[in-house]
């Protein structure tokens, strides 16, 4: 069996916003004709790729939807190659480099995933949230931290300490 042409599929699944129509005389009766909307779009959307992209000539037009948007970003492999200032200690500036894989990896937590002095950062607030949420309602464990805050030596006790896996 033959594979449906693109146009099909999209007939089948989704109600046609752009409907073009026009009227033909055909054998002296007049007639609607629908003409299908067909749009293709060329834009580089790989930002700075490391591996050369293929010649216009050599590419090929692909359906891209919601049900495979991730898995064509990745082949795509969009990436960026920044200097940005050095806002964590003010001096000079930062390489970034990302290669994004999914929508997902432009949310501000996987950016900070993928840069790894504001990862530490994200690992640090994490678990201090989850400090925050054991100690709630525990009056022990607030005299106990305000105990460790105020004791630089038990502080670096506690960090030089391996962390339990």
């Amino acid at each position: 069996m033959a594979k449906d042409s693109s146009q099909k599929f999209i007939a089948r699944n989704r109600a046609p916003r752009v409907q073009i129509e026009y009227d033909v005389e055909v054998y002296g009766a007049e007639k609607k004709v629908q003409i299908p909307f067909v749009m293709g779009v060329l834009a580089d959307l790989s930002g700075q790729p490391k591996d050369p992209l293929a010649p216009v000539a050599d590419r090929k037009f692909l359906e891209i939807d919601v049900d495979n948007f991730d898995e064509r970003l990745k082949s795509m492999k969009p990436r960026v190659a920044v200097q940005v200032p050095n806002t964590l200690t003010g001096e000079g500036n930062m390489a970034i480099d990302m290669t994004f894989e999914s929508m997902d990896d432009f949310s501000p937590a996987a950016i900070a995933r993928k840069v790894s002095s504001l990862n530490s950062l994200l690992e640090a607030r994490g678990q201090l949230s989850n400090l925050l949420t054991y100690m709630d309602g525990k009056t022990g464990a607030e005299e106990l931290i305000a105990k460790l805050l105020a004791e630089p030596a038990l502080m670096q006790a506690l960090t030089a300490a391996p962390k339990p896996q």
